[in-house]
């Protein structure tokens, strides 16, 4: 399938992705043209490097979130899992 994503057309793989494809290639595209008006730059090497450092800060954000979230979460978990052998046990 084809993508454009700032100004250049681009031949990927989707399988049967297409539209998930084209919703990244979607998102790729606008953040290259945020950073583009941001540093005030055409060249598209720059952007486009640029914009990579943008989504990989966006990532790792997420990534710190989500570790954040899953420890405490992983804990109330197993509580929970001892509750109920606990339980299991007594009612046995």
């Amino acid at each position: 399938m084809k993508v454009d994503i700032y100004d250049q057309s681009y031949n990927v793989s989707a399988g049967e992705n297409e539209a998930y494809v084209r919703e990244l290639a979607a998102y790729v595209d606008a953040k290259m043209r945020e950073v583009a008006e941001a540093a005030r730059t055409v060249d598209s090497l720059k952007v486009a490097v640029l914009a990579a450092l943008n989504i990989a800060d966006e990532l790792f954000s997420l990534r710190s979130r989500q570790q954040e979230i899953a420890g405490p979460l992983r804990k109330r978990v197993e509580k929970c899992v001892a509750l109920v052998e606990k339980a299991l046990e007594q009612s046995n």
